[in-house]
């Protein structure tokens, strides 16, 4: 479910963004991690973000299915490449490929598991809840404690991160990008609108 996503990226978030030397609590990039727990649903044309990119979740739906492409190593490879690729800076690649990964993770512990090795039609989880069941919500809240209490001390609200030597973002010293990230998840301006503020920052 979309909720337990948002969390579930909110929570990995809290876990990895400290030992990236990224911090944790910033707004804007738990909101990226949140969108990048969103987006492997893109192929689900009722889902959050699916609902937001038809026709392009539904031409997905039609001829791949959901918890195809979007859900399997081809996918993680994408992240990977998204992390290495030099025209895209650390600090806006990390939260989304995190977010992503949390995703895929937390689908692995539905008895529908996912296909990771696409296009092969065989499974693969490690059945721990239903999705929907009464069972998810105590499973995410686990997940968020178990996050929170790993997180080292001190966590940071926000900060400067540094691309080859240049500070690139101070995403909250002046409240400018949390309003602009609030409307992108909104559905009222456009990922590439969000990009370009960024970089003038």
């Amino acid at each position: 479910m979309a909720g337990s996503h948002i969390a579930l990226g909110a929570a990995a978030w809290f876990v990895a963004g400290p030992r990236l030397d990224l911090p944790a609590l910033d707004p804007a990039l738990l909101g990226l991690s949140v969108l990048g727990a969103l987006l492997p649903d893109i192929d689900h044309p009722k889902s959050w973000v699916g609902r937001r990119l038809r026709p392009l979740s539904t031409i997905l739906a039609m001829f791949l299915g959901h918890r195809g492409i979007t859900h399997s190593l081809v996918a993680v490879a994408g992240c990977i490449a998204l992390l290495l690729w030099q025209d895209v800076p650390f600090g806006f690649a990390a939260p989304l490929v995190v977010g992503y990964l949390s995703h895929l993770i937390a689908d692995l512990l539905t008895p529908g598991g996912l296909r990771l090795a696409w296009p092969l039609r065989r499974s693969f989880a490690f059945p721990l809840c239903r999705t929907g069941s009464p069972f998810e919500p105590l499973v995410v809240a686990v997940a968020l404690s178990a996050a929170w209490g790993s997180a080292p001390a001190g966590l940071q609200w926000c900060g400067g991160y540094h691309l080859a030597g240049v500070e690139w973002l101070r995403l909250c010293d002046d409240g400018t990008m949390l309003p602009a990230l609030r409307a992108l998840l909104g559905g009222k301006t456009s990922l590439d609108q969000w990009w370009q503020l960024a970089q003038a920052r």
